[in-house]
């Protein structure tokens, strides 16, 4: 069964001792865990947008009782920011996660929907390969078609689920550095500036140069008959 709930970051989940709360928490795994469904792990992406690149995926299993200072919507973060909970995250002995990907060739062949939906569906596979068995997922956004589990879909959900906050913080982070090797190789695109986004910079350089083998097949400032492939 999947199940849709909406939510945002400043109207965040209500119980009868506390009123709206301003940051994520874990008030939706520990309602899950309350029915008797447990280990959750929160699933979140990063790069659905950008003309380049790969889009990826985490998934991350919390303990109860998590808490990390400054664990938010990746979006609401700096690079800084972003980077430093990365380190405290990974590095937590007690933090399950398995970040993955779908690349831009697939996206091209697949559709981004579909891609980001596979992307997803690794993550979360990736965690029981390693041992990391996982009862559910908590997913930001709308359902997903394809997971290897039941999930519930939660709009805004990385401003309102600390899992999925924790996933969107190893996805962005994963990304930002994929992108970055990609600038030393293609450094004339400028990927670690924009990441992959069409600004105004990275489309003149399309323009200039055409695309490279990770630019996006089937998105239309790529596919511009002057580009080609």
């Amino acid at each position: 069964m999947t199940t849709t709930r909406r939510g945002s970051h400043s109207r965040g989940p209500k119980s009868k001792t506390r009123g709206p709360s301003l940051y994520p928490t874990l008030f939706h795994e520990r309602e899950l865990h309350a029915r008797g469904i447990h280990p959750v792990a929160g699933v979140d992406e990063a790069g659905r947008g950008p003309l380049a690149g790969p889009v990826v995926a985490a998934a991350v299993i919390l303990p109860e009782g998590f808490s990390l200072d400054g664990l938010d919507d990746s979006k609401k973060l700096n690079h800084q920011q972003r980077e430093a909970l990365y380190v405290r995250l990974t590095e937590d002995a007690t933090v399950r996660f398995f970040v993955a990907e779908a690349s831009s060739e697939e996206i091209g062949h697949l559709n981004i929907l579909r891609a980001t939906h596979l992307a997803m569906a690794r993550a979360l596979t990736g965690l029981k390969e390693n041992g990391h068995q996982c009862a559910h997922a908590l997913v930001d956004g709308l359902p997903v078609k394809g997971l290897p589990m039941e999930h519930t879909a939660l709009v805004g959900g990385d401003g309102i689920s600390l899992s999925i906050a924790a996933a969107s913080i190893l996805a962005k982070v994963t990304r930002d550095r994929i992108m970055d090797t990609l600038d030393q190789k293609y450094p004339q695109y400028g990927f670690s500036k924009h990441r992959g986004y069409a600004t105004v910079e990275h489309l003149t350089t399309l323009k200039e140069y055409g695309p490279c083998p990770h630019h996006r097949r089937g998105f239309a400032p790529v596919d511009q008959p002057t580009f080609g492939f």
